[in-house]
């Protein structure tokens, strides 16, 4: 007994040749498209436009990697949504404890996005001469973070104390990828751009070089993550500062706009897992 043989056109409609009456052979169908070294997945409809091109401005691809979290969705957000941190968990970028009390903080809480600015002196660290840093230098980190899916992208640039900007602005695109309850996969996307038109021919080298210090920083938060993995969800009980005002409102769009509590999400466009050095 032969068995009807069932052929897929593009776009997931199905027929069946040997039963050409037979209705309702389609399958549901999506698109993938290939950026960054990563495969792209979306809905059928979706337009290529809500693909990530994150390239745009000049900035320079230096390289991608993934790595596990071992935390929950939740608690990998936050850790990235603050800034407090950066003291004791990281060595290169950023400040150090003394010049806590000098941070400057800004945050918008908005209707699709939270958008965070950080200012400080940048704390003395001999590999950051690399990408022109001086000591006296301040860190700058401006970063949006989205939830369909979500993600953060975080932009720094470095001025020296005169107020004159140093030659180049890193950009760091981080998407949060929940694998179980208590695991969360992050890929991680590093740009470079440089506004000195000299400057433009090492951008392919000093890119390689800027995403090694995001893999180095992200590994930083990858190790210390286990110590708060247990942290609830609810922030209910929590003594929290003017720091924490964009974890709130994060919560409230990770259910509305991710988790689909409100209106629901359509267009989602995801990264499909891709191992790579330092993942």
């Amino acid at each position: 007994m032969s068995v009807p043989r069932l052929a897929l056109r593009r776009g997931g409609r199905g027929s069946n040749p040997s039963q050409p009456e037979l209705r309702h052979c389609d399958a549901r169908s999506f698109q993938v498209v290939e950026r960054y070294g990563y495969l792209w997945l979306a809905e059928r409809d979706t337009p290529l436009s809500a693909m990530p091109d994150m390239g745009d401005e000049g900035y320079v691809f230096g390289g991608a990697f993934s790595t596990h979290f071992a935390a929950p969705l939740h608690v990998s957000l936050d850790n990235f949504s603050e800034d407090e941190h950066t003291p004791y968990v990281h060595t290169r970028l950023g400040w150090d404890d003394p010049n806590a009390g000098r941070v400057e903080f800004e945050a918008r809480n908005l209707e699709d996005r939270t958008e965070v600015h950080y200012r400080a002196p940048q704390r003395p660290a001999p590999i950051m001469t690399v990408l022109g840093v001086r000591d006296g230098d301040f860190f700058q980190n401006d970063w949006v973070t989205r939830f369909d899916p979500v993600r953060s992208q975080y932009t720094i640039r470095w001025v020296a104390p005169d107020g004159s900007p140093r030659p180049f602005i890193t950009r760091a695109n981080i998407f949060f990828v929940p694998e179980t309850a208590r695991t969360t996969r992050l890929h991680v996307f590093s740009f470079l751009r440089t506004e000195q038109p000299l400057l433009r021919p090492l951008l392919p080298v000093a890119a390689r070089a800027a995403m090694a210090l995001t893999w180095w920083e992200v590994r930083d938060d990858a190790r210390f993550i286990t110590t708060v993995a247990d942290t609830p969800y609810s922030h209910k009980g929590m003594r929290l500062d003017r720091f924490d005002a964009p974890l709130v409102h994060q919560r409230r769009l990770l259910e509305r706009i991710y988790y689909g509590a409100g209106p629901k999400m359509t267009g989602a466009v995801v990264p499909l897992t891709r191992e790579a050095p330092g993942g």
